[in-house]
């Protein structure tokens, strides 16, 4: 690769470098991509099966965790203590209630 003096070029020919740079980078991607894919293709039809038959019941599952806390007066709000606050957990902390005030009982 040639040295370049990147402080003779103009803004037009570094954006368009840029623009080659990202198409280039985009197509390797792509090309190496379907590289894994065909070994991956491969290695399964050598072991007698296809790429969607190990990949069909692969579904990741995602777990809702349980409620831990609810509101003092109507139990069927519920929060998990995960993420964002909602507005009654900040009420009731912003009246004088704790967390624990508000704990599900097991």
């Amino acid at each position: 690769m040639k040295d370049i003096d990147w402080d003779a070029l103009s803004l037009d020919e570094l954006k368009d470098i840029q623009k080659k740079a990202t198409k280039a980078i985009e197509s390797f991607e792509a090309r190496k991509r379907k590289e894994a894919v065909a070994a991956v293709q491969a290695k399964a039809a050598e072991m007698g099966f296809s790429l969607s038959e190990l990949t069909s019941g692969l579904k990741t599952k995602s777990t809702k965790s349980a409620p831990k806390y609810c509101h003092p007066e109507n139990p069927a709000k519920t929060w998990t203590g995960k993420g964002r606050q909602p507005n009654w957990v900040k009420d009731a902390l912003a009246n004088g209630k704790t967390l624990e005030d508000m704990l599900i009982a097991k």
